[in-house]
């Protein structure tokens, strides 16, 4: 995991958000998403640099398009949002948990 991704899942496991449990590296299909929580179907990807080019674009967009095309919803937050505004990405999470 990186660094972002370390931080996220210090708030995010042992049920810490509205008592859901979240997963980390869940194979779903054929991807691998960060993080997963079946009970709202809410996957969260922490985006590196890589993310950003065109190829990257291109692979998360069919990436997310799939996830939604089952029944998920995704939320993306770059490796830096998550460093610098840890408890913003939370906050926000925590608002879009439907459950």
């Amino acid at each position: 995991m990186t660094d972002a991704e370390h931080l996220l899942w210090s708030r995010l496991k042992g049920r810490q958000l509205k008592g859901c449990q979240f997963y980390r590296q869940k194979v779903i299909g054929n991807y691998i998403v960060d993080f997963y929580c079946p009970k709202t179907k809410l996957v969260i990807e922490a985006d590196g640099g890589q993310h950003y080019s065109e190829e990257g674009k291109v692979k998360d967009m069919a990436r997310d398009d799939y996830m939604k095309s089952i029944g998920l919803r995704v939320m993306r937050f770059s490796d830096m949002e998550i460093i610098e505004n840890l408890d913003e990405v939370i906050e926000t999470i925590w608002n879009d948990m439907q459950l």
